[in-house]
């Protein structure tokens, strides 16, 4: 199938979902007066302001709880920010010291329950692709006997779930956290549109993603793309076995090729109802230099796919990442563009992380969330579509941004 057709299928895929979640929103409740309708239309464009964190709660050890039992706190105050109406979480749930386990996802589940205000939620490697390390209780190769040697417990049973088998791990995630599919977590959830959902029918491997939406507010497209940390799984192979299994790499494959179709139909979207800007949330941080050049590859599918669609659509382009834990203020797909960080030194730019392409896209901008240590912090997004401020450190286009730090735990 051509580019373009593919394009026009999941467009198409979009809007029947859209008629289709308005048909039975209509047949169970009331038909709204059009009075109502008029507001309705008019919030779409209304100014909002996101809290958005990501690598957290974090533990130093499997038993440290010192996040976990701040979290509670932590939530309260972000209920608290009148300024904030709804939450992103980009991913990481718990550190890679920690275990994939059942009773901790359904944990954290319960605790966001305490959310006042709409919550989305893209998955992170730890809870689900680095689950088969040893680090967090997965497992090791065994050169000796050709077998995976797990942890286990007392009774011998293996203490992740699934063993740490990552696709186990990822399904467990989507059923813990995307029990309704196309809804939001927290209070006052609402609709979203789910490539499970909204999906070219041509490639069916991409109804698996329920945890990919996107949705529009404010006069502007944000769109969630599960891309883990770490390596995109293409070089972190599983177990630490002398070679990637079948498995992992149909995942990988099957992951990075919904992503890219994803972003894509996003970008599609994102033209065609003249948006003032687009949004990208996702966990990994596809241009973080402590992996090393080499180490990113398996990235370089989804950082073209972001690129292309940035240049396409002529118009600032925001991606908000984790992963690397520090708060970063940059570009990277331009060779010319500041930067700004939480650290003491010097900001240097990422931008020879890709350099294959030959990136100089000046409409976008990247914004790495704190993460992972104390004091927990969350970034207050703010986004006012009549808004059009130059690509700065601190605003860009309908985008402006600061980190709450005071008062938290």
């Amino acid at each position: 199938m051509k580019k373009q057709h593919k394009v026009v299928a999941v467009c198409a895929a979009l809007a029947l979902v859209v008629v289709s979640s308005a048909l039975a929103a209509s047949a169970s409740t009331t038909k709204p007066s059009a009075k109502a309708a008029k507001g309705t239309r008019s919030a779409k464009t209304a100014p909002v302001t996101f809290a958005v964190f990501g690598d957290s709660p974090y533990g130093l050890t499997n038993n440290d709880v010192t996040q976990s039992d701040a979290t509670p706190r932590f939530i309260d105050a972000i209920n608290k920010d009148t300024d904030v109406s709804a939450v992103m979480h980009i991913g990481d749930l718990h550190s890679g010291k920690q275990m994939c386990t059942r009773t901790y996802d359904e944990a954290i589940f319960q605790m966001w329950k305490g959310f006042k205000k709409p919550l989305v939620y893209t998955p992170g490697d730890n809870e689900w692709a680095d689950c088969h390390k040893v680090a967090q209780s997965g497992g090791a190769w065994n050169a000796t006997t050709g077998k995976i040697d797990f942890v286990v417990d007392a009774a011998g049973n293996p203490v992740d779930f699934g063993a740490g088998d990552p696709v186990a791990n990822l399904l467990l995630v989507r059923s813990t956290f995307f029990r309704n599919p196309g809804w939001t977590l927290g209070k006052g959830a609402f609709q979203v549109t789910s490539q499970a959902l909204a999906y070219d029918r041509k490639f069916p491997a991409d109804s698996k993603f329920v945890e990919n939406v996107m949705w529009e507010q404010a006069g502007v497209l944000f769109v969630t793309v599960n891309i883990p940390g770490g390596s995109n799984n293409e070089q972190d192979v599983w177990y630490g076995a002398p070679t990637m299994s079948s498995n992992q790499r149909q995942e990988a494959v099957e992951r990075t090729d919904a992503d890219e179709r994803w972003l894509e139909a996003a970008f599609a979207k994102a033209k065609a109802d003249k948006v003032a800007g687009v949004v990208i949330g996702s966990q990994a941080d596809m241009w973080d230099p402590e992996k090393g050049v080499d180490h990113q590859t398996g990235y370089n599918p989804l950082v073209a796919a972001v690129a292309q669609g940035t240049k396409d659509f002529g118009k600032p382009v925001l991606m908000i990442n984790g992963d690397s834990h520090v708060f970063r203020s940059d570009n990277p797909l331009s060779p010319s563009a500041t930067c700004v960080w939480e650290n003491t030194t010097a900001c240097v730019s990422d931008w020879y992380i890709h350099p294959a392409g030959g990136y100089n896209i000046p409409n976008f901008h990247r914004i790495v969330v704190h993460g992972s240590t104390s004091p927990m912090e969350y970034l207050k997004l703010a986004i006012d579509p009549a808004a059009n401020a130059a690509n700065g450190d601190y605003k860009f286009g309908p985008f402006s941004w600061s980190r709450a730090t005071q008062q938290l735990p």
